[in-house]
This record gives C-alpha cells, structure tokens and sequence, in this order.
C-alpha cells in the first residue's frame, strides 16, 4: 500500500513541475507577493489629504495650522474661500478632513473665552475616521502646551463626521463587499469556465462554426454579466433587509458602472483563459490577480499611505475605482459630478482589458 502511496505522489508532483509555468506559480507567486506587498501595504494613517477653511486668518489660527501641518499627520493640499467650498471637496473624495477656523477665533483666546475649531471628516471609513479625530487632539493638546498658544482662552475641536454620523462600519465594508464579490465571480467564475473548455475539447468545435469571434466573446461574457447583476441585486437587498442600508444616490449609475466594471472584469478573464492551457493554470493565475487588486483598492489598506509607485500602479487596479463608485453612490449620495474622476478610470481599464482580451483571442485561433 504505502509503495503505491509513494508512486502516486511522485506522479503528482511530477505533473505538478512539469509545467514551466505552473513552477513559476508556484514557486515565484508566493514570493513575489510577500516581498512586493510587505513594503507596500501597512496600515497606519498619515499623510491625511486635509483642506482648510481660515475665515480668521490671524497669527493664532496660523499657528495651529502649522501645527497641524508639522505633525505629518494632515497634508494640507486646499485652501478653501467659502464654507460652501468643504461639502465640494468632501463630496468628490478630494479630501479626508476640512479644518473650519471661523472669524473671532484669535478674538476669543485673547478674551479668555473658549476658541471652537471644526473639524469634519469623510466618514465612510469609520475606523480611519476615529484615528483623524485622535491624531488633531494629539496635535492640539501639544499645541496647547508650546509657547506658541500662549494664549488666556483655551481651543476645542468639534469634530463631525460626515455621511456616517455614528462611525459605523458597516457603512464601509457592506458596499466594498459587493465590489469584491463581484470581481470574484466575474474573474474567476468566467476563467475558469472557458479553459474547461479548452481541456474537453468543444471550444475547437465552436471556433469551427460560422460563429465569429465577437459573437464567441459575447456569448461567453453575457451569461456571467447577467449573474453579476443578479448577485449585485441580491446583496444590495441584503443590504438594506440585514444591513440597515440603502442607496443614497443614483441606482441607475451604480448599475450602470458595475456593468461596466464587470465587462472588464471578464475581460481580464479573458485574457486569463486564453492564456491558461488548464483550469488549475487558470485558477491560480486568477487569484494572482484577484490578491493585488484586493489588497491596492484601498479596501483593507489606505492607498494614501502606499510607496508613490504602488500608488501610481493602483491606477490599473479595476476594484479601487469601483470601490470608490460604489462607496460614493450607495453611503455618500454623490453623483457624475463627484466621481467623474472613478468613472473615467473605470471606463478606461474596461477598454483596455476587452480590447487586450479580443487582440489575444484573435492571435490564438488564427
């Protein structure tokens, strides 16, 4: 018995290296991840995108504000003129945070009267929200205690969190989940299927038929889009039903940009299957995709606080733009005017994948 053990298993791994490929999967995949992601990923908070809004413009709310600035916590990138101006840059994801310094805060610490600085942030993250709080009482409390505040009055922040008053959860990872599952079933389900396929033998027999190629992609794509639509649907009622959570925004643009996220989702699948020459091939070279796109989206790991090129590779990361669409549409009710900026780099990733995926379909049956 354990002599056939013994030979079955050489088998197996046998045919598990044979493959140059499946031995760079294997082996390469793993480390390449750790390595890559270690030095990219983390979790802290800096470098917060912050605006301000200085309507004393005294020596005093100069002062807290360099004080903000020095931190390296908050990067102070707008200088706002109107309060009109802090639900613009809070709406379109601009910013994390906005600082309000309203006229007589100078005024108020020379009188011995307690000076109120505003501070709202984009809450759709609650836990990243929290830590925003902790760290401008941090910078105040040393504020307070330098010469520079050497003031009578003393200062306090009111902070108020925007689209998720409460600082629950649920209002970030509920939405962001319907984006994973959704690039999960539309890569995977969709690669792995065509390569079956291949190892059966039928797909030669439909590249045969009258059957052109535009047809043979739109009859693979269409059944998965409609069962992305359908899962879509289903989670989004969860949502509500479970969840407590409705769409606040438009529901014909969040339909209509998920198909477009899922129609270049199955382009990359695609471009996987016609690669991969068997299911286990297009398995792991689905989830070598998947990982990175989960882990740059920007979902469990702020991209703010990648290195400058991780954040540059983002870019071609389909899930961090739908992530931003969906969060907008569904928590903060924001429409095109807000995301026009996701929904381009959505447009532009879905072309590129199905016009990849259509050149390699070409090349290999010609």
């Amino acid at each position: 018995m354990f002599r056939r053990i013994r030979e079955m298993l050489i088998k197996e791994f046998l045919q598990m290296l044979r493959d140059p490929r499946m031995r760079a999967m294997i082996i390469l995949m793993p480390v390449l991840q750790m390595l890559i992601f270690a030095f990219a990923l983390t979790t802290d908070v800096t470098h917060i995108r912050t605006a301000v809004l200085d309507l004393d413009r005294t020596p005093s709310s100069r002062a807290l504000i360099a004080a903000f600035t020095g931190s390296g916590y908050f990067d102070i990138i707008e200088r706002l003129e109107r309060q009109a101006d802090m639900a613009r840059v809070l709406d379109a994801g601009q910013v994390r945070c906005v600082f309000h310094f309203p006229a007589g805060f100078e005024r108020d610490l020379r009188g011995g009267r307690s000076a109120r600085v505003q501070l709202l942030a984009d809450a759709t993250d609650s836990n990243s929200t929290a830590i925003v709080f902790n760290y401008a009482n941090q910078v105040l409390a040393g504020h307070l205690g330098s010469a520079a505040a050497a003031l009578p009055g003393a200062i306090d922040i009111e902070t108020r969190a925007w689209f998720n008053p409460n600082l629950e959860s649920k209002y970030y990872f509920v939405p962001g989940l319907i984006a994973v599952m959704l690039l999960v079933v539309s890569i995977l389900l969709a690669s792995i299927a065509i390569v079956r396929e291949k190892e059966i033998g039928t797909i030669e027999q439909l590249l045969v038929t009258p059957i052109g190629k535009t047809e043979f992609i739109l009859g693979k794509t269409i059944p998965y889009m409609v069962l992305g639509y359908l899962i879509m649907t289903m989670m989004l009622v969860l949502t509500r039903v479970m969840f407590g959570i409705s769409v606040q925004g438009s529901l014909l643009l969040l339909y209509v940009m998920a198909g477009v996220y899922i129609a270049g989702n199955l382009g990359l699948a695609l471009v996987i299957s016609t690669t991969a020459k068997t299911q286990q091939q297009a398995l792991l070279t689905a989830f070598f995709f998947m990982m990175p796109c989960v882990l740059l989206s920007g979902f469990i790991f702020p991209v703010r606080n990648m290195p400058v090129l991780f954040q540059y590779l983002t870019f071609l990361d389909p899930l961090r733009w739908f992530l931003e669409i969906v969060q907008g549409i569904v928590t903060k009710g924001v429409g095109l005017r807000a995301l026009w900026r996701p929904i381009l780099g959505q447009c532009a990733l879905a072309l590129l994948f199905l016009a990849l995926a259509v050149r390699l379909m070409r090349k290999t049956s010609d």
